[in-house]
C-alpha cells in the first residue's frame, strides 16, 4: 500500500490533498487504479465520515470519469453521512474537471433509499457548487424533505420558512413532494430542534400566504396525495398542511369530487378531514353526489365518522325540508351498522325525516354456525427447476425472506446446487450482481437468517472467497452451548444460524437429497409419515445434525406407536430417535405460569423512551421438568422486562415448534403485547399461524388472543378475530379464559379495552344470540352489566344479558 492509499484509508485529509497537488493526469490515474483495487480488496471494511470524506476527495482527484467516481462512492460499504462536499469541489477545481454534477446525478440514481437520505447533503453540495438543477427521483426528493428537519451542521439554524424561501431546489422539487410515496414521514421530522413537528407544513402555508408559492398548486398536491393514499404517519403532514391552508368554500366547490372520494374511501383521519371540510363549505357538493358518498360512509366501521355523518345529514334534512325524504332513505343505510347506538339513532332520524323502512334481513340474522375448520395449507412443492429457484431468489432479494420462502430456497439450493452446480451458478450470478448481494460477517448480522443466506447464495454462484466462507461455517458449527446461553439470542436465531451453516457446507457435496426438515405444511410442520419416508430413503447414509434436529421439532405432539415401531425397525440412529419422538418421549410440555413484569431499569444519562414505556405487562413463564435437557431454551422462558431488547423473531417461532402451540405463544407474547401497548404493527399474522398450529395452547395462547384483540392497528385486530374464529371452529378456543385475561389486563390499564369491542362483537354479540337463539353462560358478563355508568361496554353487556335471559 502506498502512502497515498494509506492516508485515504486513515482519513488524513491534509495528506491526501497534499499528495494530489501538482500531479499530472497519468500520475493521478495510476493512483486512481491503485485506490480502486485497494477498496475492492477491503470488501468487509466500512468507510465512515472521515474515511468516506478522504475517499471522495481521492476519487474526484484521481479517477477519469464521473461513472467511475460514482461507482466507487456508491459502494454499499461507503457511508456519505456527514461528508462535506466543499473539499471535493476544491479538488475538482484544482484539477479542472467539469463533471461534478454528473457525479451527483449518478449517485442520486445509484444510492439506495437509506443511503441517499443520509448522503443527501453531500450530493446536494455538489449540485449547488455547479449551479445544476436537482434530480427529481424519489430518493433525492426524500432526502430533500428529510434535510428540512435535520439539525444545523454548525451555527444558528434559520427558521424553516426563511430557509425554504431561499432554497434553490424548492420550485423544482415541490411538485414531487406530493407524488413520492412515504415522503410524509420525512416532513414530520420538524424544524431540526425537536420542538415543532409541523414546521414544514407551516412554512409552506406561510409561503403560499405571501405569494411565494401558488396556493392552488399546494391544495391540488395535497388532495392528490391523499387520494393516492399512504401509511397513516406519512399522510399526517399533508392533513396538517390542508388545515393550515383552510380552503375557502369556492376552493372546495371546484374540488368537491375529490373531497367526496376521500370522504367515502379515505382512511379514517382523511375521511374526517374531507367530511369536516365539505360540511363547513355549505352547499359545495351536488346533493346526489353527497348522498351517494354518505351511503358508503354510513357502512364504515369508524363510529366517530358515522356519528358525524348522521348529525350532518340530520342538519341538512332540517335545512332543506324538500330533500328530507331522500336524506331519510340515506340514513336508513345505517340499519345494518354493528354499533347498536348508532343504528338506533340513524333509524330514528330516518323515520323522523319521512323514511318508512321495509322489513330487511340483517347480516346477523343470516349467520350460520361456524363451518368446520380447514386444515392448514400445504407447503408449496419442492423446487425442482433451476429457473424456478432463481425466480424465487430474485423475488426474495427484492423484498423479505419469509420463513416459508427461506426454507424452500434452502432446500432447493442444497439439492439443485449439488446436482446442477454449473447451471445454478450461471443463473444466479447476474441476479446476485444486480441485487448487490454481499456477505455479512459483522456481529449484528450473524444471527439474521436473511443476511446469512447470502453466503449460501454466493457459494452456489461461485462468487467470493470459498475458503474463508468454509472456515466461517465450520466455526459456527463448532460453537459451544455455553456461547448460545450467554449470547442472549432467541433459540430460532441460533437454530437458523446453525442450519444455514450446515446448508453452506452441504454445497460442496454431490446429489444432496434435500432437507429432512423441509415442511409439509404452511405452518412449518412435517407429517410424521413423510419424515419416516425421508429417513427410510436416506438409509444408513450420514445425516446432518441440525437439519435432522429441526425435522424432529416440527413433528406434531401426538403418539403414533405403529409408525414408531416401523421407524425403530429402520435400525438407524435417526430412525430410533424418530421412534422416541413418536412415542412422546422427547419434548415434554413445560409448565406455564402467568406473571406480571414491570419496566426495565432506567439507563444512565438521557433515557428518553423510559417514561413512555407501559408500566405493567402480563406474560407467561415456561419451566420444563428438572430432567429435561433444554439445550437452546426452547422450553424455558423468563419473561423480559418492558423495554428490553427484542429481536423480532415472532415470525420464526411457529416454524420451529409448530406442534407446540402454547410454547410458541409464550415466546411471541412480548411482541404481541407491544402491538397492544405500544406502536408495534404487523403482528397479526403470527396469531393466524398460531391458530393453524397444533398442540395444547394453555394460558399463553389465551393471553395472546387477548392482546391481539386489543392491538393498536386495525389490521392486527382483524387477524386476531380470524384466529379466534379458527380456534373456535376447531374446538380449541377457551373463551372464558380469553375473556378473563381481557378483563384483567383491561382493569389494570394495560390495554385499551374498547379496541376489542368491534372484533368481539363480530365474533359473538347480542345480535348473534338474537338471530340464532343460542343461549350460553358467559362468565363475568353479569359483573360487567352490574357496573355503574353508561359506557358502551356496560350498555352492550346489559343488552346481551337481557337477550340471553329472554
Amino acid at each position: 500500500m502506498t502512502g497515498f492509499v494509506e492516508a485515504v484509508v486513515s482519513g488524513k485529509m491534509s495528506e491526501v490533498r497534499s499528495a494530489l497537488a501538482g500531479l499530472d493526469e497519468p500520475a493521478r490515474r495510476a493512483l486512481g487504479d491503485e485506490l480502486v483495487a485497494d477498496v475492492r480488496r477491503r470488501r468487509d471494511a466500512w468507510w465512515w465520515q472521515g474515511e468516506a470524506a478522504t475517499l471522495a476527495v481521492a476519487a474526484v482527484g484521481t479517477l477519469s470519469t464521473p461513472t467511475k467516481v460514482a461507482a466507487l462512492l456508491g459502494r454499499r460499504s461507503v457511508w456519505l453521512s456527514g461528508v462535506d462536499a466543499a473539499p471535493v469541489v476544491d479538488v475538482a477545481r484544482e484539477r479542472g474537471v467539469t463533471w461534478l454534477a454528473d457525479v451527483a446525478y449518478k449517485l442520486a440514481d445509484r444510492l439506495p433509499r437509506d443511503r441517499m437520505v443520509v448522503g443527501w447533503r453531500f450530493v446536494a453540495g455538489l449540485l449547488l457548487a455547479e449551479k445544476a438543477p436537482p434530480p427529481t427521483g424519489d430518493d433525492f426528493v426524500r432526502g430533500w424533505a428529510a434535510a428540512q428537519g435535520w439539525p444545523a451542521p454548525r451555527g444558528t439554524r434559520l427558521p424553516t420558512v426563511d430557509r425554504l424561501r431561499a432554497d434553490p431546489f424548492l420550485d423544482a422539487l415541490l411538485p414531487r413532494l406530493f407524488e413520492v410515496d412515504g415522503v410524509g414521514t420525512e416532513l414530520a421530522h420538524g424544524d431540526g430542534t425537536g420542538t415543532d413537528s409541523n414546521a414544514l407544513p407551516r412554512a409552506l402555508a406561510a409561503l403560499a400566504a405571501e405569494g411565494r408559492l401558488d396556493r392552488a398548486v399546494l391544495l391540488n398536491g395535497v388532495l392528490g396525495r391523499l387520494l393516492r393514499g399512504d401509511r397513516p404517519g406519512a399522510l399526517r403532514p399533508f392533513l396538517v398542511l390542508h388545515d393550515l391552508l383552510a380552503p375557502t368554500p369556492d376552493e372546495v366547490a371546484v374540488r368537491s369530487n375529490a373531497y367526496l372520494r376521500l370522504l367515502a374511501d379515505g382512511p379514517g383521519p382523511v375521511a374526517r378531514t374531507a367530511q369536516r371540510t365539505l360540511r363547513e363549505a355549505g352547499d359545495a357538493a351536488e346533493p346526489e353526489a353527497l348522498w351517494e358518498a354518505a351511503r358508503t360512509v354510513l357502512a364504515r366501521p369508524e363510529k366517530a365518522l358515522v356519528r358525524a355523518q348522521v348529525s350532518w345529514l340530520d342538519r341538512l334534512a332540517r335545512q332543506h325540508p324538500g330533500q328530507a325524504p331522500a336524506i331519510g332513505a340515506v340514513l336508513a343505510v345505517a340499519a345494518d351498522h354493528p354499533d347498536a347506538g348508532l343504528r338506533e339513532r340513524a333509524l330514528t332520524l330516518a323515520q323522523r325525516h319521512g323514511h318508512r323502512p321495509v322489513a330487511v334481513t340483517t347480516v346477523a340474522e343470516a349467520r350460520d354456525d361456524l363451518p368446520p375448520p380447514l386444515p392448514a395449507a400445504a407447503a408449496p412443492p419442492p423446487i425442482d427447476d433451476v429457473d424456478e429457484l432463481v425466480e424465487e431468489v430474485a423475488a426474495a432479494l427484492r423484498g423479505q425472506w419469509p420463513t416459508g420462502v427461506l426454507e424452500r430456497v434452502m432446500d432447493g439450493l442444497v439439492r439443485l446446487g449439488t446436482r446442477e452446480r454449473d447451471r445454478v451458478g450461471a443463473a444466479l450470478r447476474p441476479v446476485l450482481h444486480r441485487a448487490h448481494v454481499t456477505e455479512y460477517h459483522q456481529s449484528w448480522a450473524r444471527f439474521m437468517p436473511a443476511a446469512q443466506v447470502n453466503g449460501i447464495l454466493l457459494a452456489a454462484a461461485g462468487i467470493g472467497d470459498a475458503t474463508r466462507r468454509r472456515d466461517y461455517w465450520a466455526s459456527v458449527l463448532a460453537t459451544s452451548r455455553s456461547d448460545q446461553a450467554t449470547s442472549g439470542r432467541p433459540a430460532p436465531m441460533w437454530l437458523y444460524r446453525l442450519r444455514l451453516a450446515e446448508a453452506g457446507q452441504r454445497m460442496d457435496g454431490h446429489d444432496d437429497p434435500g432437507l429432512l426438515s423441509a415442511p409439509t405444511s404452511a405452518t412449518g410442520a412435517i407429517e410424521p409419515a413423510v419424515l419416516y419416508e425421508r429417513l427410510a430413503a436416506l438409509g444408513d447414509r450420514p445425516y446432518w445434525q441440525w437439519d435432522c434436529g429441526q425435522a424432529f421439532l416440527r413433528l406434531p405432539a401426538v403418539v403414533d406407536e405403529p409408525l414408531a415401531a416401523r421407524a425403530e425397525a429402520l435400525g438407524t440412529t435417526a430412525g430410533i430417535e424418530l421412534a422416541a419422538w413418536l412415542r412422546g418421549e422427547i419434548v415434554p410440555v413445560p409448565a406455564q405460569e402467568v406473571v406480571t413484569v414491570g419496566r426495565r431499569e432506567r439507563s444512565r444519562g438521557r433515557d428518553w423512551s423510559y417514561d413512555s414505556l407501559p408500566e405493567r405487562r402480563r406474560l407467561v413463564a415456561l419451566t420444563p421438568s428438572a430432567d429435561v435437557d433444554d439445550r437452546f431454551g426452547l422450553l424455558t422462558l423468563t419473561p423480559p422486562a418492558i423495554g428490553s431488547r427484542t429481536y423480532g423473531t415472532a415470525d420464526l417461532w411457529p416454524a420451529v415448534l409448530p406442534g407446540h402451540r402454547g410454547v410458541v405463544a409464550a415466546h411471541v407474547l412480548p411482541e404481541l403485547a407491544m402491538a397492544a401497548q405500544e406502536d408495534l404493527g404487523g403482528e397479526g399474522p403470527v396469531l393466524l399461524t398460531l391458530a393453524e398450529c397444533t398442540g395444547a395452547g394453555g394460558p399463553a395462547l389465551d393471553l395472546a388472543m387477548a392482546y391481539g384483540l386489543c392491538a393498536r392497528h386495525e389490521a392486527d385486530r382483524v387477524a386476531a378475530l380470524d384466529a379466534l374464529l379458527l380456534l373456535a371452529a376447531a374446538g380449541d378456543l377457551d373463551a372464558p379464559a380469553v375473556g378473563g385475561h381481557l378483563g384483567e389486563i383491561g382493569a389494570q390499564g394495560q390495554v385499551i379495552l374498547t379496541r376489542a369491542v368491534t372484533p368481539l362483537r363480530d365474533a359473538l354479540a347480542a345480535e348473534a344470540a338474537t338471530a340464532t337463539g343460542v343461549r350460553i353462560e358467559v362468565p363475568g358478563l353479569a359483573d360487567v352489566a352490574a357496573r355503574g355508568g353508561g359506557s358502551r361496554l356496560v350498555a352492550e353487556a346489559r343488552r346481551l344479558t337481557a337477550t340471553l335471559a329472554a
